[in-house]
């Protein structure tokens, strides 16, 4: 009974061609054009990120789907400025499909007349011109700081940037003009309203919907009301002029 339940030498045989000719077929397409790159499609970026990343990806160009090195792929990508991560895909014969999650943009930093636009990671995305995206937040550095595109702020403009994604997250980031952290303290100026002291950048999401409860009931400065709201302590949010406010 035994016997009969082993496989044949016939079998055998025929199992080992299969295996070789399966073998045979990877490593010809691995050498050959058979399933060779030639359409990069791009997923989840605006049209002027995906022309940059289809340049990127140029460099594949003809390599093998099987052959591909997908670790190259992605690290290729996540060198570009604009990309915050990457995904791939292989899309047999020829197609290699990408999924971009671009940076998030969250303010505009200026030195001097050179500006750049910078992530909610703190990544500098881009050099920008002066005065490009108005509406969205500026954060100061003294003339002549030195800037690298693709490089991340680790000094307390990076801990701007950082912040002020809960403030793009909030739907709030759009009446912020300025913003900058001085002795580890946020502050920032709003759209024809006071500065806002929120402390430490620590529970910013609490703080934002006191200043949103806050602000409804205070006249505009230009009208009489506060030049500041601090809410560096949530339970007891300050209004006032003075620079030193007292209690």
């Amino acid at each position: 009974m035994l016997l009969r339940l082993l496989p044949s030498g016939r079998a055998l045989l025929v199992a080992a061609a299969l295996v070789l000719i399966a073998a045979g077929l990877y490593g010809l397409g691995r050498e050959t054009s058979m399933f060779a790159v030639q359409r990069v499609e791009v997923r989840g970026a605006p049209p002027a990120l995906a022309a940059q990343v289809a340049h990127a990806l140029r460099a594949f160009d003809g390599t093998s789907l099987l052959a591909l090195n997908g670790a190259a792929v992605v690290q290729r990508l996540q060198e570009l400025p604009a990309v915050q991560s990457a995904t791939y895909d292989r899309d047999f014969p020829h197609t290699l499909r990408v999924r971009v999650l671009p940076e998030q943009p969250v303010a505009v930093l200026r030195s001097g007349a050179a500006s750049w636009l910078v992530s909610a990671r703190g990544r500098v995305i881009a050099a920008v011109d002066r005065g490009a995206f108005r509406a969205t937040p500026r954060i100061w550095l003294p003339a002549g700081f030195d800037v690298q595109v693709g490089s991340f702020l680790t000094d307390e403009a990076g801990a701007v940037a950082r912040a002020l994604r809960a403030f793009v997250a909030a739907g709030f980031a759009d009446r912020v003009t300025w913003a900058r952290i001085h002795d580890g303290e946020l502050s920032l100026g709003l759209r024809h309203g006071p500065e806002l002291r929120l402390g430490g950048p620590v529970d910013l999401q609490l703080k934002i919907a006191i200043v949103r409860s806050v602000l409804p009931t205070l006249a505009l400065p230009s009208a009489g009301g506060p030049s500041f709201v601090d809410v560096s302590v949530p339970e007891r949010p300050v209004a006032g002029s003075n620079p030193q406010p007292g209690g």
